[in-house]
């Protein structure tokens, strides 16, 4: 089958023989893209430029995944998102604490309430922070082990990354 006009002017230049429908699903990748056979790639998807897709991830509607971005694990791509650049993409590790959520919202930091700070700062830092924003020794011990749990989470998707990075 033909590339649709559509996959076509995503890639400037582009012809119809340097796109492939991905067989699970009918999405379509560019010859430089690459996307492993256990990824879902909706028929309306595109995959381009130096981008990677694998793991168990799923990529639906109209979404792009370009550039040199990382698609993995289970993240779910839908509508029209666009992930671009030195983008990553997973389901970010949250933990509920009694006070406030804690996210790891990229490798290198991690948010508790409206605070972001390198993951490093927080262990270095989070019992002075936790008595300036009133919680109790407790709490502040329940946020520290939360944050030794995310900063080895962090390790690990850092190696993965950098592992990912050298099979390109």
């Amino acid at each position: 089958m033909n590339a649709p006009q559509k996959v076509l002017d995503s890639v400037f230049g582009s012809k119809p023989e340097d796109w492939k429908q991905h067989a699970n699903g009918g999405g379509w990748v560019y010859k430089t893209a690459k996307v492993e056979s256990t990824v879902y790639l909706h028929p309306t998807s595109i995959v381009y430029g130096n981008a990677r897709v694998y793991g168990n991830a799923q990529v639906y509607g109209n979404a792009w995944v370009y550039g040199d971005a990382r698609v993995y694990g289970d993240a779910q791509v839908y509508g029209d998102a666009q992930v671009s650049g030195n983008a990553w993409v997973f389901s970010p590790p949250y933990i509920q604490g009694t006070r406030h959520a804690l996210t790891l919202c990229s490798l290198t930091q991690i948010a508790i309430g409206c605070h972001v700070h390198d993951v490093v700062d927080w262990l270095e830092r989070y019992k002075a922070i936790g008595r300036s924003e009133g919680y109790t020794k407790e709490q502040i011990a329940e946020y520290g082990r939360h944050l030794v749990y995310l900063a080895a989470i962090a390790k690990r998707l850092q190696a993965a990354a950098k592992k990912a990075a050298k099979t390109k």
